[in-house]
Protein backbone atom coordinates (compact mmCIF):
# COMPACT_ATOMS: atom_id res chain seq x y z
CA UNK A 1 0.00 0.00 0.00
CA UNK A 2 3.08 2.19 0.88
CA UNK A 3 4.44 2.07 -2.92
CA UNK A 4 0.95 1.90 -4.31
CA UNK A 5 0.41 5.51 -2.45
CA UNK A 6 4.16 6.57 -3.80
CA UNK A 7 3.70 6.18 -7.20
CA UNK A 8 0.70 7.77 -7.42
CA UNK A 9 1.53 10.62 -5.57
CA UNK A 10 3.90 10.30 -8.54
CA UNK A 11 1.70 10.18 -11.24
CA UNK A 12 -0.31 12.86 -9.63
CA UNK A 13 2.65 14.83 -10.20
CA UNK A 14 3.28 13.89 -13.72
CA UNK A 15 -0.36 14.75 -14.63
CA UNK A 16 -0.66 17.72 -13.18
CA UNK A 17 2.63 19.02 -15.38
CA UNK A 18 0.69 17.74 -18.08
CA UNK A 19 -2.10 20.31 -17.08
CA UNK A 20 0.35 23.07 -17.51
CA UNK A 21 1.96 22.38 -20.24
CA UNK A 22 -0.81 21.85 -22.45
CA UNK A 23 -2.88 24.94 -20.67
CA UNK A 24 -6.12 25.14 -23.29
CA UNK A 25 -8.12 22.15 -22.40
CA UNK A 26 -7.36 23.19 -18.72
CA UNK A 27 -8.54 26.91 -19.46
CA UNK A 28 -11.51 25.44 -21.28
CA UNK A 29 -12.35 23.31 -18.51
CA UNK A 30 -12.27 25.82 -15.83
CA UNK A 31 -13.53 28.83 -17.49
CA UNK A 32 -16.90 27.14 -19.37
CA UNK A 33 -19.01 26.25 -16.51
CA UNK A 34 -18.14 29.88 -14.74
CA UNK A 35 -19.07 31.58 -18.90
CA UNK A 36 -22.03 29.58 -18.89
CA UNK A 37 -23.18 31.09 -15.62
CA UNK A 38 -22.41 34.47 -16.60
CA UNK A 39 -24.82 34.16 -19.96
CA UNK A 40 -27.67 32.23 -18.28
CA UNK A 41 -27.88 34.87 -15.36
CA UNK A 42 -27.26 38.27 -17.35
CA UNK A 43 -28.53 36.60 -21.06
CA UNK A 44 -31.00 34.44 -20.11
CA UNK A 45 -32.00 35.40 -16.49
CA UNK A 46 -34.33 37.48 -16.67
CA UNK A 47 -36.88 35.56 -19.06
CA UNK A 48 -36.27 32.56 -17.31
CA UNK A 49 -36.54 33.70 -13.99
CA UNK A 50 -40.82 33.90 -14.39
CA UNK A 51 -40.47 30.17 -14.67
CA UNK A 52 -38.78 29.26 -11.41
CA UNK A 53 -41.23 30.57 -8.94
CA UNK A 54 -40.25 33.11 -6.97
CA UNK A 55 -37.03 34.11 -6.30
CA UNK A 56 -33.71 35.17 -7.89
CA UNK A 57 -32.66 33.30 -10.50
CA UNK A 58 -29.04 33.42 -9.55
CA UNK A 59 -30.54 31.32 -6.18
CA UNK A 60 -32.16 28.76 -8.70
CA UNK A 61 -28.98 28.31 -11.18
CA UNK A 62 -26.05 28.00 -9.40
CA UNK A 63 -26.84 24.42 -7.89
CA UNK A 64 -27.10 23.39 -11.42
CA UNK A 65 -24.04 25.16 -12.78
CA UNK A 66 -22.13 23.66 -9.79
CA UNK A 67 -23.17 20.28 -11.28
CA UNK A 68 -21.91 21.44 -14.87
CA UNK A 69 -18.38 22.42 -13.44
CA UNK A 70 -18.47 18.41 -11.85
CA UNK A 71 -18.77 17.56 -15.36
CA UNK A 72 -16.66 19.61 -16.68
CA UNK A 73 -13.39 17.10 -16.22
CA UNK A 74 -14.88 14.03 -18.26
CA UNK A 75 -13.33 15.24 -21.69
CA UNK A 76 -9.78 16.16 -20.60
CA UNK A 77 -9.15 12.72 -18.35
CA UNK A 78 -11.02 10.58 -21.31
CA UNK A 79 -8.52 11.93 -23.71
CA UNK A 80 -5.51 12.13 -21.30
CA UNK A 81 -6.15 8.01 -20.60
CA UNK A 82 -6.31 7.16 -24.45
CA UNK A 83 -3.16 9.05 -25.31
CA UNK A 84 -1.36 7.05 -22.82
CA UNK A 85 -3.06 3.74 -23.74
CA UNK A 86 -2.70 4.72 -27.74
CA UNK A 87 0.82 5.90 -27.99
CA UNK A 88 3.20 3.37 -26.14
CA UNK A 89 3.43 4.89 -22.29
CA UNK A 90 1.39 2.39 -20.80
CA UNK A 91 3.09 -0.38 -22.74
CA UNK A 92 6.79 1.15 -20.42
CA UNK A 93 4.38 1.89 -17.46
CA UNK A 94 3.18 -1.87 -17.56
CA UNK A 95 7.29 -3.10 -17.64
CA UNK A 96 8.24 -0.87 -14.69
CA UNK A 97 8.55 -2.02 -10.94
CA UNK A 98 5.45 0.24 -9.97
CA UNK A 99 2.01 -0.02 -9.05
CA UNK A 100 -0.20 -0.98 -11.81
CA UNK A 101 -3.33 0.58 -9.94
CA UNK A 102 -1.19 4.29 -10.10
CA UNK A 103 -1.49 4.88 -13.78
CA UNK A 104 -5.03 5.70 -13.32
CA UNK A 105 -5.06 6.69 -9.56
CA UNK A 106 -2.78 9.69 -10.95
CA UNK A 107 -5.18 10.56 -14.00
CA UNK A 108 -8.05 10.25 -11.61
CA UNK A 109 -6.12 12.45 -8.65
CA UNK A 110 -5.14 15.08 -11.07
CA UNK A 111 -8.66 15.76 -13.08
CA UNK A 112 -10.23 15.67 -9.44
CA UNK A 113 -8.77 18.99 -8.24
CA UNK A 114 -9.26 19.94 -11.94
CA UNK A 115 -12.93 19.70 -11.51
CA UNK A 116 -12.45 20.77 -7.80
CA UNK A 117 -11.10 24.22 -8.99
CA UNK A 118 -13.60 24.39 -11.70
CA UNK A 119 -16.94 24.24 -8.89
CA UNK A 120 -14.64 27.20 -6.46
CA UNK A 121 -14.68 29.03 -9.58
CA UNK A 122 -18.15 29.07 -10.34
CA UNK A 123 -19.03 29.40 -6.56
CA UNK A 124 -15.97 32.40 -6.37
CA UNK A 125 -18.39 34.54 -9.21
CA UNK A 126 -21.48 33.33 -7.99
CA UNK A 127 -21.13 34.56 -5.18
CA UNK A 128 -19.98 38.04 -6.52
CA UNK A 129 -22.63 38.05 -8.90
CA UNK A 130 -25.11 38.17 -5.84
CA UNK A 131 -25.87 34.17 -5.08
CA UNK A 132 -26.92 34.07 -1.37
CA UNK A 133 -26.76 30.66 -0.16
CA UNK A 134 -28.61 30.08 3.09
CA UNK A 135 -26.71 27.03 4.29
CA UNK A 136 -25.19 26.10 7.69
CA UNK A 137 -22.33 24.22 8.26
CA UNK A 138 -23.90 20.27 8.30
CA UNK A 139 -25.89 21.50 4.83
CA UNK A 140 -22.40 22.69 3.61
CA UNK A 141 -20.52 19.62 4.50
CA UNK A 142 -23.14 17.45 2.79
CA UNK A 143 -22.78 19.31 -0.20
CA UNK A 144 -19.06 19.21 -0.21
CA UNK A 145 -19.55 15.17 0.20
CA UNK A 146 -22.35 14.84 -2.39
CA UNK A 147 -20.20 16.91 -4.83
CA UNK A 148 -16.80 15.14 -4.10
CA UNK A 149 -18.49 11.78 -4.45
CA UNK A 150 -20.66 12.66 -7.60
CA UNK A 151 -17.07 13.71 -9.08
CA UNK A 152 -14.79 10.76 -8.22
CA UNK A 153 -17.71 8.54 -10.08
CA UNK A 154 -17.79 10.56 -13.21
CA UNK A 155 -13.83 10.85 -13.31
CA UNK A 156 -13.83 7.28 -13.11
CA UNK A 157 -16.26 6.60 -15.37
CA UNK A 158 -14.38 9.14 -18.19
CA UNK A 159 -11.47 7.22 -17.33
CA UNK A 160 -13.01 4.07 -18.37
CA UNK A 161 -14.12 5.50 -22.04
CA UNK A 162 -10.09 6.73 -22.71
CA UNK A 163 -9.40 3.45 -21.84
CA UNK A 164 -11.36 1.76 -23.86
CA UNK A 165 -11.57 4.45 -26.80
CA UNK A 166 -9.36 3.56 -29.92
CA UNK A 167 -7.92 7.38 -30.30
CA UNK A 168 -8.44 10.54 -28.91
CA UNK A 169 -10.47 11.50 -30.98
CA UNK A 170 -13.19 8.70 -29.94
CA UNK A 171 -12.36 9.48 -26.63
CA UNK A 172 -13.07 13.60 -26.39
CA UNK A 173 -16.63 12.77 -27.74
CA UNK A 174 -17.51 9.49 -25.72
CA UNK A 175 -17.98 11.57 -22.47
CA UNK A 176 -20.10 14.56 -24.00
CA UNK A 177 -23.42 13.23 -23.07
CA UNK A 178 -22.61 13.73 -19.47
CA UNK A 179 -22.02 17.58 -20.12
CA UNK A 180 -25.42 18.00 -21.39
CA UNK A 181 -27.23 16.00 -18.68
CA UNK A 182 -27.36 18.31 -15.85
CA UNK A 183 -28.94 21.36 -18.58
CA UNK A 184 -31.79 18.40 -19.83
CA UNK A 185 -32.64 18.27 -15.68
CA UNK A 186 -33.91 20.78 -13.48
CA UNK A 187 -30.47 22.84 -13.73
CA UNK A 188 -31.76 25.67 -15.60
CA UNK A 189 -35.20 25.67 -15.30
CA UNK A 190 -38.03 23.10 -13.75
CA UNK A 191 -39.09 19.81 -15.28
CA UNK A 192 -42.66 20.78 -15.11
CA UNK A 193 -42.01 23.73 -17.37
CA UNK A 194 -41.18 21.10 -20.29
CA UNK A 195 -42.80 19.16 -22.73
CA UNK A 196 -44.08 16.13 -21.55
CA UNK A 197 -41.29 13.81 -23.73
CA UNK A 198 -38.74 15.94 -22.40
CA UNK A 199 -39.91 16.19 -18.86
CA UNK A 200 -40.50 12.86 -18.50
CA UNK A 201 -36.57 12.24 -19.18
CA UNK A 202 -35.47 15.03 -17.01
CA UNK A 203 -37.24 14.02 -13.79
CA UNK A 204 -35.85 10.46 -14.08
CA UNK A 205 -31.88 10.97 -15.44
CA UNK A 206 -29.46 10.88 -13.07
CA UNK A 207 -28.64 14.63 -12.63
CA UNK A 208 -32.33 16.38 -11.55
CA UNK A 209 -32.24 14.32 -8.25
CA UNK A 210 -28.65 15.48 -7.66
CA UNK A 211 -29.36 19.03 -8.60
CA UNK A 212 -32.68 18.85 -6.51
CA UNK A 213 -30.65 17.84 -3.27
CA UNK A 214 -27.35 20.30 -4.45
CA UNK A 215 -30.21 22.81 -4.28
CA UNK A 216 -32.36 22.42 -1.34
CA UNK A 217 -28.82 21.75 0.84
CA UNK A 218 -27.48 25.28 -0.23
CA UNK A 219 -30.49 26.93 -0.57
CA UNK A 220 -32.91 25.29 2.01
CA UNK A 221 -35.68 24.48 0.01
CA UNK A 222 -37.45 21.11 -0.39
CA UNK A 223 -35.55 17.86 -0.76
CA UNK A 224 -38.28 15.31 -0.11
CA UNK A 225 -36.68 11.77 -1.48
CA UNK A 226 -34.31 13.45 -3.60
CA UNK A 227 -31.54 12.44 -1.43
CA UNK A 228 -32.27 8.85 -1.69
CA UNK A 229 -31.85 8.87 -5.25
CA UNK A 230 -29.05 11.12 -5.72
CA UNK A 231 -26.86 9.38 -2.99
CA UNK A 232 -27.86 6.02 -5.17
CA UNK A 233 -26.82 7.24 -8.64
CA UNK A 234 -23.75 8.96 -7.20
CA UNK A 235 -22.66 5.42 -5.52
CA UNK A 236 -23.34 3.64 -8.53
CA UNK A 237 -21.43 6.06 -11.04
CA UNK A 238 -18.54 5.66 -8.31
CA UNK A 239 -18.46 1.78 -7.99
CA UNK A 240 -19.69 1.17 -11.85
CA UNK A 241 -16.64 3.85 -13.36
CA UNK A 242 -14.10 2.81 -10.83
CA UNK A 243 -14.87 -1.34 -11.64
CA UNK A 244 -15.02 -1.00 -15.31
CA UNK A 245 -11.89 1.24 -15.67
CA UNK A 246 -9.60 -0.87 -13.80
CA UNK A 247 -10.75 -4.17 -15.32
CA UNK A 248 -10.47 -2.45 -18.98
CA UNK A 249 -6.84 -1.14 -18.03
CA UNK A 250 -5.94 -4.79 -16.52
CA UNK A 251 -7.92 -6.30 -19.88
CA UNK A 252 -6.88 -4.38 -22.73
CA UNK A 253 -3.03 -4.29 -23.94
CA UNK A 254 -1.71 -0.88 -25.16
CA UNK A 255 -2.45 -0.07 -28.39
Amino acid sequence: MTYAFTDSITMLRRNLRHTLRYPSMTIGTLALPMMMLLLFTYAFGGALEAGIGGGAYIDYITPGIILVAATSGAVPIAVAVCVDMTEGIANRFRTMAIARTSVLTGHVLANILLTLASIAIVMVVAVAIGFRPTAGPLEWLAAIGLLALLTFGLTWLSAAMGVTAKNPEAASNAPTPLLFLPLLGSAIVPTDTMPAAVRVFAEYQPFTPITETLRGLLMGSEIGNSWIFALGWCVLLAAGGYMWARAAYDRTPSR
